[in-house]
């Protein structure tokens, strides 16, 4: 199987690329249909098996197709760590899309 399978959107399928993608990982093959189909997910899986990517792709497809708001997705993570590594990938995977991200966390001082 490959991301083609997905059907998804040119500049996501651009974006895919860009990270070097080429096959989904087992995590990505499960979640990301049914993320598609708007259900609920549940997934544990070992660092490094693209969980990031997993939840992010369903979603940029999901905002490219959908009416433009100004606030359309809200993901919160544990720690400040994790929310920029899913800032990360998704400014990675969205880079031709024109959708932006932005992390915003506290416990950070003054400069």
């Amino acid at each position: 199987m490959t991301f083609n399978h997905f059907d998804f959107h040119a500049k996501i399928t651009a974006g895919i690329r860009a990270c070097n993608y080429e096959t989904p990982t087992p995590i990505q093959e499960k979640a990301i249909p049914a993320i598609l189909d708007g259900r609920d997910i549940l997934g544990l899986a070992q660092t490094g098996t693209g969980k990031t990517a997993a939840f992010v792709l369903p979603i940029l497809q999901r905002m490219l197709k959908g009416p433009r708001r100004k606030v359309r997705t809200l993901i919160v993570a544990p720690t400040r760590e994790l929310a920029e590594q899913i800032h990360g990938e998704i400014t990675r995977l969205a880079r031709q899309t024109g959708l932006r991200s932005l992390a915003v966390y506290g416990g950070v001082g003054k400069p």
